[in-house]
């Protein structure tokens, strides 16, 4: 017997009803996302920071470059927007990233926040 989304009509042909969305479907599209912000502080290098956004979440040399320079020049960027828990794993490895080696007065991680995307 055909279920409710196939209709049988004759030997070779078959009818596919498109599904109905369900409710949960609308709610689980407004999961609220949260920026990953980067603090600026003079105890890193561009060096470091370029490795850091690389290797914690996978930017090429350009976009890690860039991100450098914005957090160099404004005081910090946007690294990631994702959900709460991505967010919080990201803050806290980039947290436990460790101290720039090419500076000698550095004294650990750099610095970052997460906060509501609000969009």
């Amino acid at each position: 017997m055909p279920s409710d989304d196939v209709v049988a009509q004759g030997v070779d042909s078959v009818q596919v009803r498109p599904r109905r969305k369900s409710q949960n479907h609308e709610a689980l599209c407004h999961i609220p996302r949260y920026h990953v912000v980067l603090w600026n502080d003079d105890d890193h290098s561009y060096e470091y920071v370029i490795r850091m956004l690389m290797q914690l979440f996978g930017h090429p040399f350009e976009r890690a470059y860039q991100m450098a320079k914005e957090v160099d020049t404004a005081g910090r960027c946007i690294v990631l927007t994702t959900t709460k828990e991505h967010a919080e794993l990201k803050r806290d490895q980039i947290h436990a990233f460790g101290r720039d080696p090419l500076v000698d007065e550095c004294g650990g991680s750099m610095s970052a926040t997460i906060e509501p995307a609000n969009d």
